[in-house]
């Protein structure tokens, strides 16, 4: 069980970076769509149905994917393809590259209104006020917190639980992006998917925080400055989970994040993390690189994690 897990995630990891994400019949496009007829028939303006909501799209994705485990649990060969088209499906690794690498040359070029329109595919952020600078630091936040989201946070919870933590995972984390604002509409039906996408990310963030210190030097970062940074800023942050990951990338870059933040449905002013200049198109482009290094090590820990937990879970004791 342990190997076929191991192998499935590695394949899955290197199945993203050279396909990028399915060009068809994407299945998390297909559990959106789902998740937005099913709100049609529940939507209340409540905690509690919110959470019935969330429990049970989140509950269904996770038992479809336990079955499919179970189906093909004796055989290695089986669970490593289970594995690895699960694996790809939910990871979003290149798509996060491929967006802050477009992003990155529309700002070297000064093609601000193409920028504007491109940071759309990473966030729900209001652009059309913000200039280059602007552009710049909503693109590398949105970069840190995704190298958390779509990449270590299913391949940790992959490594955990296999097929049914990686389902049950980004269904989770695909309401959160649903619902789990702070919009009118949503403020208390999507209370119960947006703490289940903090508790789930707990872990996970913090892991990639850790990541991003390690591997800030082969980007020409400072891991002493992305530890004293997240160490320093990171509480200061409104999310406990996307403040570790972007104090992280703030002071590996050795840039300053925060600020004034606009959703259209609300308006944040968030705290600075980090120092010295404001980001640009150049700080764009190491983000990427470091969020791709993050991934690519991420991947092959979460490897070696299934196998232990296979090994643990064998042991007469475990």
């Amino acid at each position: 069980m342990s190997s076929g897990r191991a192998v499935g995630l590695l394949l899955g990891v290197a199945a993203d970076a050279v396909l990028g994400d399915p060009r068809r019949g994407h299945p998390v496009a297909a559990f959106g769509g789902l998740a937005q007829r099913v709100e049609k028939a529940t939507y209340r303006d409540s905690r509690s149905v919110g959470a019935l909501h969330t429990a049970g799209l989140v509950g269904t994705a996770a038992f479809l994917g336990l079955a499919a485990q179970r189906v093909v649990r004796r055989s290695p060969v089986a669970e490593a393809t289970v594995t690895a088209l699960t694996t790809w499906s939910v990871l979003g690794g290149t798509s996060l590259a491929a967006e802050g690498t477009g992003m990155a040359r529309h700002l070297d070029a000064g093609e601000l209104d193409a920028a504007r329109l491109r940071l759309r595919g990473l966030c729900g952020r209001r652009a059309d006020d913000l200039d280059g600078q602007g552009l710049a630091r909503a693109t590398v936040e949105s970069v840190a917190e995704n190298t958390s989201d779509a990449v270590i946070a299913p391949l940790f919870w992959g490594a955990l639980a296999g097929v049914p933590g990686l389902v049950g995972y980004r269904a989770a984390n695909t309401l959160d992006a649903m619902i789990g604002n702070r919009s009118t509409r949503y403020r208390s039906f999507g209370w119960a998917a947006a703490r289940l996408d903090d508790l789930l990310n707990l872990v996970p963030a913090r892991a990639t925080a850790a990541l991003t210190t390690v591997c800030a030097p082969v980007v020409g970062g400072s891991a002493r400055e992305s530890d004293r940074i997240r160490r320093r800023d990171a509480s200061a942050h409104p999310s406990p989970n996307a403040g570790q990951v972007e104090a992280a990338f703030a002071g590996a870059l050795r840039i300053r994040l925060g600020g004034r933040t606009d959703y259209g449905h609300t308006t944040e002013t968030r705290p600075v993390l980090g120092e010295g200049r404001t980001a640009d198109g150049g700080d764009v482009t190491r983000s990427v690189e470091l969020s791709r290094l993050v991934g690519t090590v991420g991947g092959v820990l979460a490897a070696v994690a299934a196998l232990a937990v296979g090994r643990w879970r064998r042991c007469p004791l475990g």
